[in-house]
């Protein structure tokens, strides 16, 4: 059973059981709040312990943990719209093979327990139970090669039959030929590993919609996750956020072919950060689609000729570690040691990123408030955060998609400056 977080207790025990529809409802309204983004929504857990002990407190105390504008909003009457969006959640939650996965439920992934932002909440689709073993990321471009195709197919099939569950993200090019690689395998092995999708929209939609039967497949024996809500469109700044997903929820990630300004990069550099293992298969000095594998691989990632080069490197996790865990202690401000993880993530840090519009006006123009909050001297969060007045989730989420544009670019120290 969850128990209230005392003065003396910043976590809660987990529930062996997923949160009841009462309790999920007032999951679904902290994230529905305005303000309310995952970095303070576990300061808020860490203070109050429960979403309905966040609500059930006066604006004083709220006002103690909080800005004084998300206080009025953790006490304001719900809207319409609000309403409508949680009554659909939770409609959706009972349809067979969909949960929602709370911070305090035992059923939420232990390797995103110790990432520096993990989602508060969970949509998933599918087979649960695969969040809970051994996995491995395969990502790289969406415009991939022929060579890049086979090559993303052939490794992602091969760690499959060792019982390694594949995770990428759904996306076209080698995404799309990792996840069917795994689904070859579970057709001819299905005691094997299989597939996960992170994606960058709700768990309701498909994106891009040329992947729904790919989709489909991977909802019937493999799993779907989401940190969005339902109906959330695949907007560009979604995808780079849900990146350290991908690369949390596994023990390394294989960038299989990459361009010098790829996405791939800010997922091998999420992986760092974590201490995962990041691999790079080489490829030709001649081919745009190199630059980025080759890159890595002159920063300290691991070059990989076959399969076993992989297995052999993550050989200490246990291949799969089974759905059932005891209760433990959840840490809602816990994140990785920054000693242990910092030198390798400097290592791999990337500065190239490509260049991908927005769809959000605060990132266009010149009035950007974060980027006149970083001027033109380099900046650490913190100091960002304290000059633009941005929760640190949303923050970190709008760097990614400044990053991503190529205005800005992360320094070792996760120091930010301007570029240009």
């Amino acid at each position: 059973m969850v128990t209230m977080a005392t003065s003396g207790q910043s976590g809660l025990a987990q529930s062996n059981a997923p949160a009841s529809p009462s309790d999920l409802a007032d999951w679904l309204r902290l994230e529905q709040t305005d303000g309310v983004g995952s970095s303070t929504g576990r300061r808020l857990l860490a203070a109050f312990g429960l979403p309905a002990n966040i609500f059930a407190s006066s604006f004083t105390v709220l006002q103690s943990v909080v800005s004084h504008k998300i206080a009025l909003a953790l006490l304001a009457p719900l809207s319409d719209v609000a309403k409508q969006r949680i009554e659909s959640a939770l409609i959706w939650a009972q349809q067979k093979g969909n949960c929602i996965l709370t911070l305090a439920d035992n059923g939420y992934p232990a390797t995103l327990l110790n990432i520096a932002d993990p989602p508060l909440i969970l949509y998933v689709k599918g087979r649960m139970e695969l969040l809970a073993r051994a996995s491995i990321a395969v990502v790289g471009s969406r415009n991939a090669t022929a060579q890049g195709i086979a090559n993303a197919e052939r490794f992602s099939e091969t760690l499959s039959q060792c019982g390694l569950t594949i995770v990428s993200g759904l996306a076209l090019g080698i995404d799309s030929a990792a996840h069917h690689g795994a689904l070859r395998n579970m057709a001819n092995n299905p005691d094997g590993g299989s597939t996960v999708a992170v994606i960058g929209t709700g768990a309701d939609i498909v994106y891009p919609a040329r992947n729904r039967s790919l989709a489909h497949q991977i909802a019937e024996i493999g799993c779907i996750v989401s940190e969005y809500s339902l109906g959330v469109s695949g907007i560009a700044a979604n995808f780079p956020r849900r990146n350290r997903i991908i690369s949390g929820l596994s023990s390394g990630v294989l960038v299989v072919e990459a361009a010098a300004q790829s996405g791939s990069l800010i997922t091998a550099r999420m992986a760092a950060e974590q201490g995962r293992d990041v691999f790079a298969i080489p490829g030709s000095i001649h081919s745009p689609l190199s630059k980025g594998c080759h890159q890595l691989l002159k920063q300290g990632a691991k070059l990989v000729e076959s399969a076993q080069d992989i297995l052999e490197e993550i050989a200490a996790y246990s291949v799969s570690v089974g759905a059932s865990r005891a209760p433990r202690q959840v840490s809602f401000l816990s994140a990785p040691d920054a000693t242990s993880v910092r030198a390798t993530a400097t290592q791999l840090n990337v500065a190239g990123t490509p260049s991908i519009s927005s769809s959000t006006a605060e990132s266009e123009g010149e009035d950007d408030p974060l980027m006149a909050a970083l001027g033109f001297d380099p900046a650490s969060l913190d100091l960002l955060a304290a000059r633009c007045g941005l929760d640190v989730a949303i923050l970190n989420a709008r760097l990614l998609t400044l990053e991503l544009e190529g205005r800005v670019e992360m320094l070792p120290g996760g120091i930010y400056r301007r570029i240009g």
